[in-house]
C-alpha cells in the first residue's frame, strides 16, 4: 500500500496525539517534540483507544489501565500490557501528514 493523507501538519500540536481510521484500521498520531509518529491506536492489553490517553514525552499512556508504550518503537514501557504496539511509517508531502499502514 501507498502513503495516505490523514491531516495538516499543524493539526497535530507538539505533546498532543489524535487518532485517525485509515481503511478500518485505528491510527494515532503522535507529535513528539515536532517529530511525528504513528502507532496502532488499539492498546495491546484491553484494546482500549488512546483517544483519551496521555502523550507524556514520547510515551502515550492507555486511560483504561495505564500501560504505557513508546511512540517511537511500539515497545511496553510499563505493564499491564506486555504485547508492543504497531508502528506505521510517517512522511510530510506539502505540509500533509502521509501514514504508510503496509
Amino acid at each position: 500500500m501507498a502513503f495516505v493523507g490523514v491531516a495538516k501538519v499543524e493539526e497535530i500540536l507538539p505533546g498532543q496525539a489524535r487518532s485517525f481510521e485509515i481503511e478500518d484500521l485505528q491510527v494515532s498520531i503522535c507529535n513528539v517534540d515536532g517529530e511525528l509518529y504513528a502507532i496502532e491506536d488499539v492498546c495491546t492489553h484491553d484494546e482500549a483507544s488512546f483517544a483519551q490517553g496521555e502523550l507524556d514525552g514520547c510515551e502515550i499512556e492507555c486511560p483504561r489501565h495505564g500501560a504505557r508504550f513508546d511512540v517511537t518503537t511500539g515497545n511496553v514501557t510499563a505493564l499491564p500490557a506486555v504485547l508492543p504496539l504497531e508502528t506505521f511509517p510517517v512522511r510530510i508531502n506539502e505540509g500533509n501528514v502521509e501514514i504508510d499502514i503496509g
